[in-house]
């Protein structure tokens, strides 16, 4: 197992983006800014921008160094003077040019929560298709407590995912709530104990990563575009979700898996 730094090296004391690949047809993104709690700065979120869209991997593992995940936008040293101008810059381009990026990976991605995950944090991880927590972190987002308006697509983001009464809850008391809570609430899909938190994800993305490709593709796109449409898909998009699944019983993947199932053996998936 690799591990590497992506992208040019960055400034002095800033974060990086770590590489490595913990299982075949896995990619593992390791935010690392151990100074400032896996805060993420410019460094990083250019690193999330380039790196995501070349990669190739089946699943895409995004999580934090040790037991830090991120504690959001990195704006606490603006000095006063440029503090609104460029904290606007920070947030409107380079983090959405690096949540775009990640939303836009065509397989799944999993976030492996393995420390506190606040604000701009929480909202990366809620922009993978899972999220894995360990037991005993908090998440938060904390807006109300900043005097901070939050983007309208972020909060879409949430309501997508937890429904507008627990949005509310989130961003109009800005409390912090553990990990359990955010399980109950489906705001991440499982908990595990913090020591086994990295094994578990690794084991998640493999099973993952082990699914027929097509099928992740196609039932990627279709869950973006029912999400996307405010009530039914619009009819081009139609035709393309029903196109997808054309191709699916058409595809060579798809009989071997019918033929894998009946066997009861591991498939070998082609991709075509």
């Amino acid at each position: 197992m690799s591990s590497s730094s992506s992208g040019a090296t960055p400034d002095p004391g800033g974060g990086r983006l770590l590489v490595d690949e913990p299982a075949p047809g896995v990619t593992r993104l390791t935010i690392s800014n151990p100074d400032k709690r896996g805060a993420l700065d410019h460094a990083i979120l250019d690193r999330f921008a380039s790196t995501v869209p070349q990669l190739d991997a089946r699943c895409v593992i995004i999580t934090g160094e040790a037991s830090t995940f991120s504690a959001g936008y990195d704006i606490g040293d603006l000095p006063e003077a440029v503090f609104a101008h460029e904290a606007e810059r920070l947030v409107a381009h380079p983090f959405a040019a690096a949540i775009d990026a990640i939303d836009a990976y065509p397989y799944p991605t999993l976030a492996a929560l393995s420390g506190p995950t606040i604000g701009g944090g929480l909202e990366l991880a809620l922009s993978c298709d899972l999220r894995i927590a360990a037991a005993v972190i908090p998440l938060g987002m904390p807006p109300a407590k900043l005097g901070l308006v939050y983007s309208h697509t972020g909060i879409r983001r949430f309501i997508d995912a937890i429904g507008a009464p627990r949005t509310r809850e989130l961003f109009l008391v800005g409390r912090w709530i553990d990990a359990r809570t955010a399980l109950a609430w489906g705001l991440v899909n499982r908990v595990a104990e913090p020591a086994r938190l990295a094994a578990e994800a690794v084991e998640l993305a493999t099973e993952i990563a082990g699914n027929a490709p097509l099928a992740q593709l196609g039932n990627k796109r279709v869950i973006r575009a029912v999400l996307d449409a405010p009530t039914a898909v619009g009819h081009d998009v139609e035709r393309e979700l029903m196109e997808l699944r054309r191709e699916c019983f058409r595809s060579e993947d798809f009989r071997e898996g019918v033929r894998a199932f009946a066997e009861k053996r591991a498939p070998e998936w082609k991709g075509r």
